[in-house]
């Protein structure tokens, strides 16, 4: 019986765009520039959530555990973070959005920052550029939990907003890199050999 091989394309790109495209939508309200959430939610669960959903399961068929589980760990908080905001401005009920504990939130967000922790340390068997945005979202989920914690609100609010657009360029850098370094075969936007603090056995 004839067997057949199914290449599957790096997904990267995509996932990294989606990353950069919620995280710059989301840091534009955190720093400012614009304001509340609800023009954020569609661009957390098609791009934050649905593009780093269809990279991970991507990456899953590539045998890529990294890939696929950064991916979809992402995507699922970006469902989860749009869900919350939905509760929050009143899409289901006034009653569960009077009721909602921010520092619930908090928690959350300390969790993702535990498995942020040790991704990055993973991470640095990859790229520079995407060890340095694993870092960024460390800051950014130290941001979110103090702010949602109450602890130096001002300061950490604006940790998370800035940490989250350079999460946003980073990305923007490291899909360009992704997609145009492997459609030309050679390095056009150099993404930096790894850091190999630790050697695989």
């Amino acid at each position: 019986m004839e067997e057949r091989k199914i290449i599957i394309a790096d997904p990267t790109a995509l996932g990294l765009f989606g990353l950069a495209m919620v995280t710059l939508v989301a840091s534009s309200s955190k720093l400012g520039w614009t304001s509340g959430t609800s023009l954020v939610i569609p661009w957390a669960i098609f791009l934050g959530a649905g593009a780093q959903l269809v990279a991970s399961l991507a990456d899953a068929k590539k045998n890529n555990a990294f890939g696929a589980t950064a991916f979809g760990a992402y995507a699922f908080f970006w469902f989860a973070v749009g869900m919350s905001w939905m509760i929050q401005g009143g899409v289901f009920g006034s009653k569960l959005a009077e009721s909602a504990d921010g520092k619930q939130l908090a928690v959350a967000f300390v969790g993702y920052l535990i498995f942020t922790l040790y991704m990055t340390i993973a991470s640095t068997s990859t790229t520079k550029v995407l060890f340095a945005i694993f870092v960024l979202i460390d800051f950014l989920f130290i941001g979110l939990a103090l702010t949602g914690f109450g602890i130096a609100p001002e300061f950490s609010h604006k940790l998370a907003g800035w940490s989250e657009l350079g999460i946003s360029l980073l990305s923007f850098y490291g899909s360009a890199g992704a997609i145009l370094n492997h459609h030309f075969n050679r390095v056009i936007v150099p993404l930096g050999k790894p850091l190999n603090i630790i050697t695989k056995g």
